[in-house]
């Protein structure tokens, strides 16, 4: 018999998320599923940013994706594509990371401000190696974010720039008086300062970023961030760059040795079929072999974020420091005559089952898992919609997201499940159900299911202490193959349904379709 059990511990609530210890629960018949929940025992808020995007200045993520450009003859609004935007506001963007990822260490703000005529024309050097007209900079950003009603991320360049670059951008950005960057700022078309939610300094200082230690990185840090200044009103959250996969060495180090703020610290973990980066594994035509792995690795998020946030919890026991995912998702080989450097793939119903886990997986450390962003919104990576020409998708992963909205800034619920059975191939074993409860900010208890086995249902008692339920209603997202996806020519051969259950004596019973993602209210 397997169970999952939901606990409080040095700040972190961990809801449920998947079965591995062992214990008797007579209240339910040997062998049967079943999902406890504790309505009355609240724990963190799961804040909205857990679903946070990711926007990089990479093949056709930013432009053509999304920015055509005010002529364009594609509806758009100050150049951002109208359908677009209306998609992304329907799944509630809380936030948006821009402009890298890798582009970030490489991009000069200045570059991106003024006439847009006569910006610098520069060669994108890490993806593609193409031209990288400017179009797009901070002040067509924030375009974007008011567009969606979103909060900015805003990346800083430590890896090419420096410490006074960084400061200028801020003064730019926040400057309320009359210094000469915020009169310049006015003079670009923004009066008011702008709204500057997170900023990071740097990306990946330990690849991409600069090669750097962590030493020489949080020298560099603590430096760079003494001269980061701005308005009470409009000082952004201060992000470190942190560490990737099993690596805790960069949480440990900053959290002890960073002199100066440090409101977050980051991490990166992407999730490939073969877990080799050489030949990372199809997007769509796998078979379960690779359906299994996908799962199984994008699980190990899990042991990840444990392992970071005990080195937090050490030494930062007050629970000042978040612990940011601002890169994660699905990694696969490029869809054959792209460019490479482009990283366009197909998003199949795997994604949205993987994009559910690791929500899940968010929602058992809401205590100092703050944010993460997905990589990336559109046409790169794991994206919530892809685009070919004037023409538009939701992927599968998009609809996950949409799906769970109600989860954004609800409270987490502890959740046990019993007897969660183990579904297996080829040698690798995988507990079959994930779950995750909240009450959400309408006053409705929302619970979420994963059903990972893509050959069977499964049935699952839901149980809430001291209430009787009478139904479960909401909809569910599944489809007849594995690799279910979305094309131009069939933009919604996958897509959520309705999904209702009734109580019957008393008992309510979900069942769970094969492969498939769950989100229902609690009636």
């Amino acid at each position: 018999m397997q169970i999952l059990k939901t606990s409080f511990k040095a700040g972190v609530f961990s809801a449920v998320v998947l079965a591995f210890s062992a214990m008797a629960m007579p209240a339910h018949a040997a062998n049967e599923v079943s999902i406890s929940i504790d309505a009355k025992k609240a724990g963190p808020v799961i804040n909205k940013n857990i679903y946070g995007q990711f926007a990089e200045h990479l093949g056709t993520g930013i432009y053509e994706g999304m920015w055509v450009g005010p002529d364009s003859p594609i509806p758009n609004t100050k150049g951002w594509r109208n359908d677009v935007i209306g998609a992304l506001k329907k799944m509630h963007v809380p936030l948006v990371r821009w402009p890298g990822g890798c582009f970030a260490d490489e991009y000069h703000w200045r570059d991106g401000i003024g006439a847009r005529e006569s910006r610098p024309v520069k060669m994108n050097t890490n993806w593609g190696n193409v031209e990288e007209r400017n179009a797009v900079g901070t002040h067509e950003f924030f375009d974007l974010v008011d567009l969606l009603g979103a909060d900015a991320y805003v990346n800083g360049n430590l890896g090419s720039g420096s410490a006074q670059e960084m400061a200028e951008w801020m003064e730019y950005m926040t400057g309320d008086g009359k210094s000469t960057l915020a009169e310049l700022r006015r003079k670009n078309g923004r009066d008011k300062p702008f709204k500057v939610a997170f900023f990071a300094v740097g990306n990946e200082a330990w690849g991409c970023g600069g090669n750097m230690t962590a030493e020489y990185y949080t020298n560099l840090y603590n430096q760079t961030v003494s001269f980061l200044k701005a308005p009470k009103p409009y000082m952004p959250k201060i992000i470190a760059s942190g560490g990737h996969d099993d690596d805790t060495t960069w949480t440990d180090y900053l959290s002890k040795n960073i002199r100066t703020r440090v409101d977050g610290i980051s991490f990166h973990y992407y999730t490939l079929p073969t877990g080799n980066w050489s030949k990372k594994g199809l997007a769509i035509g796998f078979g379960e072999d690779q359906w299994i792995s996908t799962l199984k690795n994008t699980l190990r998020m899990d042991t990840m974020i444990k392992n970071n946030v005990a080195k937090l919890d050490k030494n930062d026991p007050k629970n000042k420091i978040s612990f940011d995912v601002d890169e994660w998702g699905t990694w696969y080989d490029v869809e054959p005559g792209t460019n490479p450097g482009f990283l366009y793939q197909q998003s199949s119903l795997r994604d949205a089952v993987v994009a559910a886990l690791n929500f899940n997986i968010f929602h058992s450390y809401a205590g100092r898992v703050r944010m993460t962003n997905i990589a990336q919104m559109v046409n790169v990576l794991q994206a919530m919609i892809l685009t070919e020409k004037d023409k538009m998708l939701l992927t599968p992963t998009y609809h996950a997201f949409e799906m769970y909205v109600p989860f954004q800034n609800a409270t987490a619920l502890p959740l046990t499940i019993a007897n969660n059975p183990e579904y297996s191939f080829g040698g690798t074993s995988i507990p079959e159900v994930s779950a995750s409860a909240a009450r959400g900010q309408d006053g409705k208890l929302y619970l979420s299911l994963v059903n990972t086995n893509p050959n069977k249902d499964v049935s699952i008692d839901i149980d809430v202490a001291g209430e009787k339920l009478t139904a479960a209603k909401g909809r569910v997202l599944t489809a007849k193959t594995m690799d279910a996806h979305n094309t131009f020519a069939q933009p919604q051969a996958i897509q959520p349904a309705s999904f209702n259950a009734t109580a019957k004596a008393g008992k309510l019973t979900v069942n769970v379709p094969a492969k498939a993602v769950i989100v229902v209210s609690l009636e």
